[in-house]
Order: structure tokens, then sequence, then C-alpha cells
């Protein structure tokens, strides 16, 4: 791998791992201030919310400003939606600005792989950059529910400055205010990403014409006979493990009786199998062999469904494990080739934003209906089930939309194949 992809593994890191963490610290703060838990579960289509409106734009942005500059300027927002979170704004919006940070960094990260490396390093990058960024979410959970709990908490809010009157009276307030130094040093390594030779391409003069070609794009890659089939996995695996995250939250609550920071612990166990089946991926999968992980999607709605017969940890902690294992084997290579047809159709950061449009719009949208039925009784073990019918049978559909690619456009399949079979230099 080359130096300077080193570089972009570190700030994404601290800059996933604040983001993971801050997650924690703003569920407890709602429920310390006594919102309802509909408030809570609405955290996570609030994060969404800017990957979905800006979509048009934020892609745009990455290919036409070098994208160490953008990762830098997207976490920076991140730090003033920390800021706000601190003092007065509603969580809700705060972690909104937080997630328009993190909208305008991910077409930046992702997008710069294509430029850098060669498509045979493109699946083992991302087996990396997945890898570390599960290695984030289990560190940033755990570190998130550990600031908030009754030992590290008191010890932050002893913290006094003279003659400073910081307003952080409470131990969610004290955990956001350490985690703004995350972000922060992750800013630092934005500064030290490499300018590739790849050409900038220039944004649209106005907001129609950058919606026309962001929809084009769109079009495009929906339109290709692989990129389709890698973008509908992706966009079903994120929408529904972006709503996970929470539901695994409420689930400890209601199955084990756990509190926040350690049902926090397991949100964690399902990353560390993700980061597992990930790095497993890296090394076993070839970006021309990626579309035969998608059975392992059917077999993940299966398991989700079987967390409703779960009421020991002994027998969750493996469990969630093996969940998280599939998952990070079936989106590692459905990643690196959508990743591998983007770059081909259009230019790296367009379709990372048109990738980000999809699976957030997924998350947004189920987060949405997941908390209107929070907000109406519907309990964690209904979530699970229905999100598990779903991911099985949408998985299953997709299989079979390949299948009949494959006979009815078996020439031009056989030809995008070929091409990520290919190294051409870079």
């Amino acid at each position: 791998m080359k130096k300077g992809f080193y570089t972009i593994m570190s700030a994404q890191f601290f800059s996933s791992l604040a983001d993971n963490a801050l997650f924690v610290a703003a569920v407890e703060l709602l429920r310390t201030s006594g919102q309802p838990e509909w408030q809570r579960a609405a955290l996570v289509p609030m994060f969404a919310l800017f990957y979905v409106v800006l979509a048009p734009f934020v892609g745009a942005f990455a290919d036409a400003v070098p994208k160490g500059k953008v990762m830098f300027v997207s976490n920076s927002i991140k730090v003033v939606g920390c800021l706000m979170m601190l003092f007065g704004s509603h969580p809700l919006v705060a972690f909104a600005v937080v997630g328009l940070g993190a909208a305008a960094y991910s077409p930046a990260k992702y997008g710069i792989l294509t430029e850098l490396l060669p498509n045979s390093q493109l699946v083992k990058a991302n087996g990396w950059i997945e890898g570390l960024t599960i290695g984030s979410i289990i560190l940033g959970v755990l570190l998130g529910g550990q600031l908030v709990g009754r030992t590290i908490a008191p010890a932050l809010l002893a913290i006094d400055l003279p003659l400073i009157d910081t307003g952080i009276d409470t131990a969610p307030e004290a955990a956001i205010a350490a985690l703004t130094s995350l972000y922060v040093v992750a800013a630092i390594f934005n500064l030290y990403i490499p300018r590739t030779q790849a050409p900038l391409q220039p944004i649209a003069h106005s907001v129609i014409g950058l919606v026309r070609d962001f929809s084009a794009c769109n079009a495009r890659l929906w339109n290709d006979k692989l990129g389709q089939i890698s973008l509908a996995t992706t966009t079903l695996f994120w929408g529904v493990s972006g709503n996970l995250r929470y539901i695994v939250l409420a689930w400890a609550a209601a199955a084990l009786g756990y509190g926040t920071t350690q049902a926090s612990s397991l949100v964690g166990v399902v990353a560390i199998g993700t980061a597992v089946g990930a790095v497993l991926a890296s090394v076993r999968m070839r970006l021309d062999q990626a579309t035969g992980v998608i059975p392992l999607g059917i077999a993940m709605g299966v398991l989700v469904i079987g967390m409703n017969f779960i009421t020991n940890v002994w027998v969750a902690a493996p469990f969630l494990i093996l969940l998280g294992g599939l998952g990070g084997f079936l989106v590692v290579p459905m990643n690196a080739l959508l990743q591998h047809r983007g770059h081909n159709l259009m230019g790296a950061g367009r379709s990372i934003a048109v990738q980000n449009f999809n699976e957030q719009a997924c998350i947004l949208g189920l987060g949405a209906f997941y908390t209107g039925m929070t907000r109406f009784g519907l309990s964690a073990f209904g979530a699970i089930t229905i999100f598990g019918v779903a991911v099985a049978g949408a998985m299953w559909l997709i299989r079979r939309w390949h299948q009949t690619n494959c006979v009815r456009h078996k020439d031009e399949v056989d030809h995008l194949i070929a091409l990520a079979r290919s190294d051409p230099q870079q």
C-alpha cells in the first residue's frame, strides 16, 4: 500500500471513533434529560438526513477540491455540531450537523482510494478501511459507554477551568466535550493526506445543474449491470445495519435488562464480528468474485430474526459476532465492486455520493419507520422481526436479479467482470 493510504486510515479511525462515541453520548443525553424514546431512535435518521439532502452537491465538491482538504473541512463541521450539542441546541439538530460533516467526508474518504490505488488493491484497501472503521465502531461505542458511565464521568466533571463556567454539568455533556478533541486529531491527519494526480472536475455553476448531473450519475449506476447489483446490496445492508445500531441498544435493554453502558458493549460485539469478516474478505475475495457473497445477506436476515429468542448474554455474544462476521464478509467486496464501477462511469467523488445517497436514504426511510413505530408502541422484538424479514427477502430478490442479468445480458456482464479482473496501471 502507498504511504498516503495509512494517513487516510488514521484520519478515518479518529473521525469514526468520535462519531460512534458521540452517538452513545447523545442517546444518554436524551435519556437523562427525560426525552421520549422515539427521539433517541430518531438520532439515526437525523444523522442520515444531510447524506440524502446534499447528495447532489457533496460528490461534485469532492471531485472539484483536493480530497484531503474536503476531509479537513468535514471534520471541522463535526466539531461545530459537538459545540452546538453542548451549548443549547437540541441534540437531534446538533447530531444532524455532525451528519452534515459526515456526508461531506464520505465521498472524499472512499473516492481517494480509487485515485490512489490500482484495481487489484481495492478489495484489500476496502477490507482495511472497513476493518479499521469497524474497529473504531467497537472502540467508539465502548468509549461512549464508558465516558457516560460511573467511573470516568465523575473524573471528567471534576476537571475545573479557573474563571470559566463551561456549563458542563452532566456526564453526557462531559463526554461530548471530550470527544470534540478526537475530531480535532482527525482534522490534523487530514492535513497530511497526499494530493493525487487525478484531475479535478469543475462543479456545475447552478444548483439545477448539480441536481441534473447527480440524477444522471445515479441513473448511470443503476443502469449498469454490475453497478446496480452492488448498489442494491450495499444500500440494503447499510440501511438495516445503520438502524440495528440503535435496535441492539433497545433489544439489550428489553431482553437483558441492560443500561446504556452495558448495552453499548453488545453493539461493539457485533462490530468485532464485522471486523473479522471484513479482514477475511479482503484476504480471500477478488473484485470479479464480489457477487458470489449475496447469499450471505439472506443468511443475515434469518439470523437477525433469531435475536428474538436470545435472553442470555453468553449466547448473545457469539451469536452477534457471527451476525457481524457475515455482514463484514458481504459488504467489503460489494463496496469495492461499487467503487470500481462508479470510478469508471463517473468519477470517484460522484460515485460515492450516489452510493451514500441510496444507502443513507434507506437508513433514513427505515429509521423514520422505526421511529414512528416506536412512538406508537412497537417493541424492539417487533422491529427485529420486521428488519430480519426485509433483509432476507430483499437479498433473495437481488440474487434473482443478478441471475437474470447473467442470462439476459450475458455478454455485457462478462465484459464488466473482465474489466474488474484487469488491473490497469494508475
